[in-house]
């Protein structure tokens, strides 16, 4: 079960990584919880799968702390767009446009343009 605080689009929230489960799968967790967040707003080619999955290893290794903006489920699992947080004067990346600047990804043809906008993005860069 999702707590409220992950269902509403305005609300970010603090997790870590636990495990890059796949190109767009991560598996996240805060306090005692742990569940699955697709990265929201883009789609990885089948060929780019592999290539994708290691790149999220990289840049968001286990432990790595995030911050979450929800924007809906899909088929029960968290859609959100994710950010690592700044550790020891690091930049702060976001995942889904990371991914789209490795030209691993493209934007989800029907992706919610107001959840993917590039104000979203600036939102979630204060986050």
């Amino acid at each position: 079960m999702l707590q409220p605080l992950l269902l509403s689009p305005a609300a970010a929230g603090a997790a870590e990584v636990r495990q890059v489960r796949g190109a767009t799968l991560l598996q996240v967790g805060d306090s005692n919880r742990s569940y699955a967040v697709l990265l929201a707003c883009v789609a990885v080619d089948p060929a780019q799968e592999t290539a994708a999955t290691d790149w999220l290893r990289q840049q968001a290794p286990r432990g790595t702390r995030v911050n979450l903006r929800p924007v809906g489920q899909r088929d029960g699992v968290l859609l959100a767009r994710v950010r690592t947080q700044t550790e020891r004067g690091g930049p702060a990346l976001d995942l889904g446009r990371g991914l789209m600047a490795e030209g691993l990804a493209t934007p989800l043809a029907d992706a919610d343009p107001l959840a993917c906008s590039d104000r979203q993005a600036e939102d979630l860069t204060r986050s």
